[in-house]
């Protein structure tokens, strides 16, 4: 647990370094990526050769005996929801960072990308229950407040459950939103959900990984648990079949959510803990465009 003075000074380095990189590397590419894809009723107007049909509102057309179309502008703000995973596994990390390191990065450049667009953003922390819910605000105060309460999170839940967090998401967002779910996905049972949300919001899965979740290394018996029961065994790293059985196991939980985000329309990102996840962010913000 972070004291208050390194809460402090942990958000300021992540001011420094997010707001370079919104500045540098995101100019551009974040607003081109989302902005247009929410928009707003504005009027009714006769319809003009090349209007799309599909906006012809056909109650004024009736009314008037002739044919209107709808007009639509483009909404000037968004709303930008991080969903976080704060549960026991985000504190597993065995090379440069935990999970929950990369994470709160990735939600600090989020957040700061957003607040530069004038867009508002918020967060719900969640483990196998909601664990802190914050509302969408505008501002630089605001996105440094969504960061000292990620790191200075002290979860009930050391579970995973995004079904919960999904089903909160839904019921408290009327207006279309992005949302980034920043998780690993050790998880199961939340296809539904996702699909709910993602017929109504624009929903990006960043998927945050760590190499020993994929390989297990070469180093004899070893004693493990799982930090999210608790549960502890014995395992034979140098046998060959339980090294297999290891990494099937990763790649079983990895399509499974690769599967859940196609069938909902939305995208999912992979970031691994020892890898640059700017490129893959860039990456993403490019092919939107």
């Amino acid at each position: 647990m972070l004291t208050t003075n390194e809460i402090v000074k942990k958000v300021r380095e992540l001011e420094i370094k997010s707001k370079k990189l919104t500045r540098h590397l995101f100019q551009g590419e974040y607003h081109s990526a989302f902005k247009g894809r929410g928009m707003l009723f504005k009027e009714v107007r006769e319809y003009q050769h090349g209007d799309d049909i599909r906006f012809i509102d056909w109650n004024v057309s009736a009314r008037f005996g002739h044919t209107f179309s709808k007009v639509f502008e483009e909404e000037r703000e968004l709303t930008v929801m991080l969903l976080i995973d704060v549960s026991a596994s985000s504190l597993f990390g065995t090379i440069v960072a935990s999970k929950k390191t990369i994470s709160t990065e990735i939600a600090a450049t989020l957040a700061f990308s957003a607040v530069n667009n004038g867009d508002k953003v918020g967060a719900i922390l969640y483990s196998n229950k909601i664990e802190k819910y914050i509302p969408a605000k505008k501002g630089k105060q605001h996105a440094l407040y969504i960061l000292r309460e990620m790191l200075a999170s002290s979860p009930e839940g050391k579970s995973t459950e995004l079904k919960t967090a999904l089903q909160y998401f839904n019921n408290i967002t009327r207006q279309k939103s992005i949302a980034f779910i920043l998780s690993d996905f050790i998880d199961a049972g939340y296809e539904d959900n996702l699909r709910v949300a993602g017929n109504k919001h624009d929903i990006v899965g960043i998927k945050i990984y760590d190499k020993m979740d994929m390989l297990l290394p070469k180093i004899g018996m070893l004693r493990i648990q799982d930090v999210e029961t608790g549960k502890q065994k014995w395992i034979d790293t140098n046998n060959s079949l339980v090294r297999y059985h290891y990494e099937q196991e990763f790649f079983r939980v990895t399509d499974f959510s690769n599967a859940a985000f196609k069938k909902a329309g939305s995208n999912l990102l992979h970031v691994r803990t020892d890898e640059d996840y700017i490129k893959v962010l860039q990456q993403f913000f490019k092919s939107r465009i």
